[in-house]
Parts: C-alpha cells; sequence; structure tokens
C-alpha cells in the first residue's frame, strides 16, 4: 500500500489522472482506517467510568459521555466515508508536498533543533519530567477535595432554626425582622420568607424552621469587590438572635439534598438507636466535640427533646362521681381545642368541611382550658380541672426514624475550607466517641460526604479496569508489550499540566475535575499512540536502508530517522491539539450559570493537553530511542513493528 502510494507522489505529469487520484486517494484512506478506529476505541473506553456513575453525578454527566462517544463514533464513520468522497471532488490541481506549506516548514524549523537538544541530552531531559513528575504528584496531596463543585444559583436560601417550642406570634416576629435586615442589604433585591410548613404533604418542617429565599441583584449592580460569600458573611453577622442557629445554602440544592440524603446542610450526621434521650444525649457530645472545627460553619444538633405538650388526663374516680365517661372528657376537649367537624358544604367540585369549636380567649392560655366546662346530668357544668389533670410536658418535637430505627442527627455547611478535609478532620475529632457508642446505637455521614464517597468507590473501582482495557488495546495494534508500555508511560506526564493548573486555580478535587483527568486521559493515549506508529515506521525504513545489525547500525543513524518520524505529519498533530485548546480556552472565561460546573472540567484538560503535547513529542522519541539503542547493544538487532495507522 506504502509503495503504491509513493509511485503515485512520484509521477512526473503531474496533474494526477482521475483514476490515480481515486487510487490515491483509497490508498491514504486505507493508511488512515485502522488508526481511526483504534483512537475512537480508546476515548470512548477512557469515558467508561463517567458512564457508570450513579445518583446526581451520573445523571449530571453521562449526557457529555454519551454526546462525546456518539459525536466520536459518528466522526469516524464520515472520516472513512464522506471525507474520500469529498475529496475526490475538491482534490484540484498539482500536489503539494508538506515541505511547500509555510506554516508547516516554520514549525519544523523550530521544532527539529529543539528535539536533537533533547535527544542529545535525554538523560538530563527525563529527570526533569521526573521531577515535574513528583511535584505534580505533591500538589495533588496538597488538592482539597469536594462532592461537586459549588452550582452558584444566583440565590440564597436562608434557613434559621428556633427553639422547638416556639410559638406563632414570636417566630412570625423573628421572620419580620430578619426579612427587613436582610433586604437593608444593598444587594438584596427581593426578600420571601415562611416558617413552618407548606399546605403540602411533603413538607414536614416544623413551626421553628424558617426558610427565606433571598433574590440577589445582576451582579454589576454589586458594590465593588463584594462576592456572595461576603454577602452570606454580612447576613449572618446582621442576624445574630438568641436561640436562632442560621443556616445558608441554596434553594435548588437544598431540596435536591433533602430528596436525596434526607439532610438539608452540605454534611449531616445521623444518629441511630432505640431511645430518643440517649440519641438527644450523642447528639450534644457530638455537636460540642465539632465546634471550632475550621470549615464546619451553622452547627445545629436537630432537637430531639423540648417541644411542649398539653397533657389533659382525666381523673377516673371523679367522672365516675359525676357520671361521666372518658369518651365524654374526649369529646369536650375535641370540640373545644381540636375543633369537632359539623357538615361539608359543596361549591361547585370543591368541598370544604364546617368544623366548630372555642373562640381563642377560652383556649388560648392553660387557666382558660382548665376553666372550660364539662356538662354533667345531675350536677350541671362544671369546670375541666374539677375532672381531669391539665399541665404542660416536654416532648420530642418530631420524631424522626430511618432502616427501622429512631434517628437524630447533627447537621453543619462547609465554608471557606473544602469538603474532604473538613469531614476527615471532624470524623478524627469523633473517632474515640465513636469506640465508645452504646450497644445498639451507631452513626453514619450523610450529606454531600455520602455523595462523595459513592461516587469515589465507583471511580476507584472501574479506573483500573479501563487502564487495563486500553493497555490490551495498544497492546493489539502493536502486538508488542513494551511498545504498549511506552504509550502509557505519557499517561501520568499528561496528568502534569491538569495537576498544576487545578492546583494554581485553587479548584477542589471532585467529580467535575475527575471527568476533565478521563477525558484528558483518553486525548493524552490517542496522541501517544500516533507519535509512536510514526517511530516505528521511521525505524522499517532505517532497516530497509541500513539493515538490522550493530554492525551496520549506530546512534547517530537511529537519531536521525527517529527525529525524522518525529518531525513527519508534525502540522496534523499540532493541528489536533489546537482543535481541542480552541474550544476549551473560551470556558475559562466563561460566566454565568453553570460556568462554575464546566470550569472544574476544562481546567485539567487544558493543562494536560499542553503538557502532553509537550511530552509526546520532546520525551516519548527520547524514550524511544533510548529503548531501540538498549536493543541494539544487548540484542544486537532492533525489534521492528510494522504497525498500519
Amino acid at each position: 500500500m506504502k509503495d503504491k502510494l509513493k509511485n503515485i507522489l512520484k509521477k512526473e505529469n503531474d496533474p494526477l489522472s482521475s483514476e490515480e487520484k481515486l487510487k490515491l486517494i483509497e490508498a491514504s484512506s486505507k493508511l488512515v482506517g485502522p488508526g481511526v478506529f483504534y483512537s475512537t476505541v480508546i476515548v470512548i473506553t477512557s469515558f467508561l467510568p463517567v458512564f457508570l456513575l450513579t445518583g446526581m453525578e451520573g445523571k449530571l454527566f453521562s449526557p457529555l459521555a454519551w454526546t462525546k462517544s456518539f459525536i466520536l463514533i459518528v466522526d469516524a464513520f464520515f472520516a472513512i466515508t464522506l471525507t474520500p468522497v469529498l475529496i475526490s471532488f475538491l482534490l484540484k490541481g498539482k500536489l503539494r508536498t508538506e515541505n511547500k506549506n509555510p506554516i508547516n516548514r516554520k514549525l519544523e524549523n523550530i521544532y527539529t533543533p529543539i528535539l536533537t537538544f533533547c535527544l542529545k541530552w535525554r538523560k538530563a531531559v527525563l529527570a526533569v519530567n521526573v521531577v515535574a513528575l513528583l511535584i505534580g504528584g505533591l500538589m495533588f496531596t496538597r488538592l482539597g477535595s469536594e462532592f461537586m463543585p459549588p452550582l452558584d444559583e444566583g440565590s440564597i436560601l436562608f434557613m434559621p432554626v428556633t427553639l422547638p417550642d416556639v410559638s406563632n406570634s414570636e417566630v412570625k416576629r423573628i421572620l419580620q425582622v430578619q426579612d427587613r435586615l436582610i433586604k437593608s442589604i444593598p444587594e438584596v433585591a427581593n426578600v420571601l420568607g415562611k416558617a413552618g410548613r407548606a399546605n403540602t404533604a411533603t413538607d414536614n418542617s416544623p413551626v421553628s424552621m424558617i426558610e427565606t429565599i433571598v433574590l440577589l441583584k445582576p451582579r454589576q449592580e454589586w458594590r465593588e469587590g463584594k462576592t456572595k460569600a461576603d454577602i452570606v458573611n454580612e447576613i449572618n453577622n446582621k442576624l445574630q438572635i438568641p436561640g436562632v442557629t442560621n443556616g445558608f445554602t441554596q434553594p435548588i440544592i437544598n431540596r435536591i439534598n433533602m430528596l436525596s440524603t434526607g439532610i438539608r446542610t452540605d454534611v449531616g450526621i445521623k444518629i441511630y438507636g432505640e431511645s430518643l434521650d440517649t440519641i438527644n444525649a450523642l447528639a450534644q457530645k457530638i455537636k460540642m466535640a465539632l465546634e471550632g472545627t475550621s470549615g464546619v460553619k451553622d452547627l445545629y444538633a436537630e432537637p430531639i427533646t423540648g417541644g411542649k405538650y398539653i397533657d389533659i388526663i382525666p381523673k377516673r374516680e371523679v367522672i365516675g362521681r359525676y357520671g361521666l365517661s372518658i369518651d365524654d372528657i374526649n369529646t369536650v376537649v375535641e370540640a373545644s381545642i381540636g375543633g369537632m367537624k359539623l357538615s361539608t358544604t359543596i361549591e361547585g367540585r370543591q368541598r370544604f368541611s364546617v368544623n366548630a369549636r372555642y373562640a381563642q380567649e377560652y383556649r388560648n392560655s392553660i387557666d382558660a382550658l382548665k376553666k372550660l366546662q364539662v356538662q354533667t346530668m345531675q350536677f350541671g357544668p362544671i369546670p375541666l380541672e374539677t375532672v381531669a389533670d391539665v399541665k404542660i410536658s416536654e416532648g420530642p418535637p418530631m420524631i424522626n426514624s430511618e432502616n427501622a430505627m429512631l434517628r437524630g442527627s447533627v447537621l453543619f455547611n462547609v465554608r471557606d475550607r473544602d469538603l474532604g478535609s473538613t469531614v476527615k478532620e471532624a470524623q478524627t475529632k469523633l473517632n474515640e466517641m465513636m469506640t465508645k457508642m452504646p450497644k445498639g446505637y451507631y452513626v453514619e455521614w450523610s450529606g454531600q460526604w455520602e455523595n462523595q464517597v459513592r461516587a469515589n468507590k465507583t471511580l476507584s473501582l472501574i479506573l483500573p479496569i479501563v487502564v487495563v482495557i486500553i493497555f490490551l488495546i495498544l497492546y493489539f495494534t502493536y502486538h508488542s508489550m513494551k511498545e504498549a508500555l511506552i504509550t502509557m508511560i505519557t499517561v501520568p506526564f499528561a496528568l502534569i499540566g491538569g495537576v498544576f493548573m487545578v492546583y494554581f486555580y485553587g479548584i477542589n478535587l471532585s467529580v467535575a475535575v475527575a471527568v476533565g483527568f478521563i477525558a484528558l486521559f483518553g486525548l493524552a493515549v490517542e496522541t501517544a499512540m500516533l507519535i509512536t506508529i510514526y517511530l516505528n515506521e521511521a525505524m522499517n525504513k532505517m532497516v530497509a536502508k541500513y539493515g538490522n545489525s550493530k554492525e551496520t547500525l549506530t546512534e547517530e543513524i537511529v537519531r536521525e530517522y527517529i527525529i525524522d518520524g518525529s518531525v513527519k505529519r508534525l502540522r496534523p498533530k499540532l493541528m489536533t491539539v489546537s482543535v481541542s485548546l480552541f474550544g476549551l480556552i473560551p470556558i475559562l472565561w466563561a460566566t454565568g450559570t453553570g460556568s462554575d460546573v464546566m470550569l472544574p472540567i476544562t481546567v485539567p484538560l487544558i493543562g494536560g493537553t499542553i503538557t502532553s503535547t509537550i511530552y509526546v513529542l520532546l520525551v516519548t522519541p527520547v524514550v524511544f530511542e533510548m529503548v531501540k539503542l538498549h536493543e541494539l547493544k544487548t540484542k544486537g538487532k532492533i525489534s521492528l513493528i510494522d504497525v498500519k495507522e
């Protein structure tokens, strides 16, 4: 195939005839076909971990993986079917070699001396790369971690919690004071707060829980230098009300957290057991242990006790003397306090129950309840306190259960620090306490941390399998373990640039960053495989001319052909990388909703693409030369691999 292509290119009566032009296009397409196929398989395989993500991270990133995979498949199909047809129509006039292209000639003039220098000082070049790899590894260990990069929804959900026995009038007053103070901040456009639960069965919020949605003005109207974190801190500082524990989140992520984990904050510690009193004692101990931990904000132990109940306990001996029954007492209590259903009114398709109960002034205090009249047959109306004890007692304001066990929880948000290190420090503080838990009681870490652990477990299980699969693809491409290893060595060096950029951008490791590194992984292997093919093709040319023995081959000859194989098709290699970079770099300056999720994906891709390109163009030829010279020295000849692109 290559000989036929060379003969056509050497034809003197250029331009070519139509038949010769079609043969040239056919031969070139057959050369490119296998390379396109293996590249597509490798990139799709590298996205396998993204396909296997579950939960909200799977819903968020699986469309990206599916879109990329389908685009690659369709692109490969058109590359080997439609592209040759279009070339047959567009290829006119005389053919020009790569050297005639001024851009390519300039690139080769820059690249060749640099590559020659790297091959001459190959040990120093490898040492520099190893040092860079070690520095990158050190930086990687210092990166923070989180489940997902925080998506700025453009608004704030302020969720303070008061004491469980707060009255309706008091919580209304607190809500109004908070709304006025929040509205006084210049960046706030509108404030809407509610206390208790909405008229829906899915919202079980007690009266002590307040939800205030704070809508912010456009950023151009903010005070200079102000960020959303500054606004949250300003709200928090203004609203230090005794008996109220502040909490901050965002409307959408709050609903997602509550639906997926049952925790409304970033992190929650769920305490399971059989006794509410014991659970409450453990929750208070955990809260005290976590106070002062760096990054822990809005720390709050959900109250298990402290709710106020009115107990009306009939005096059995007394009601018997008055000729009453317990049902009679319950009927009075129901009608006066709870309300008794009398009838139902119908208005069109709507139905409303008609209830009757005492006016507010007859039931708004314990003394008023004690004076409620109970009708008797012989003695007329008597006060309720005569036949029943009326008193206030404490109890749980709300009983939570999960996994058929009673549950309490300690909640906190994470600000000014990454989620991973904050939770690990908190776990270290609680480790001793966890070993001394009463029998039958245990804790679970929930919220965003639960999602992070699940995603990390999935990635850690599937990534090694993906590496093995890609290695096998490379092995079946080269039919050589050594060549496959040379290509795979590229991957850690490709990740250096990604780690450097993530570190200097101050981005925490998350599922989004992992997706960026996964995409980089496939791109790095693809470019390394391409240059390895060209280098092996150069070795075949060299052996065809000089033979394959250490008597005829010298280091200078090997280096000459390695330079030739590296310089060959320099332009398409750089074009591939440039297209990726030009498509990604604009995201670095993107603003608006969603940009803060795209940035962690893009940053490692850009940095890794730059370093992997430098490594592939400069270091891979160095490693290849060292391997071939070692083969020549130990075996007396070099191993030849006839790889089709």
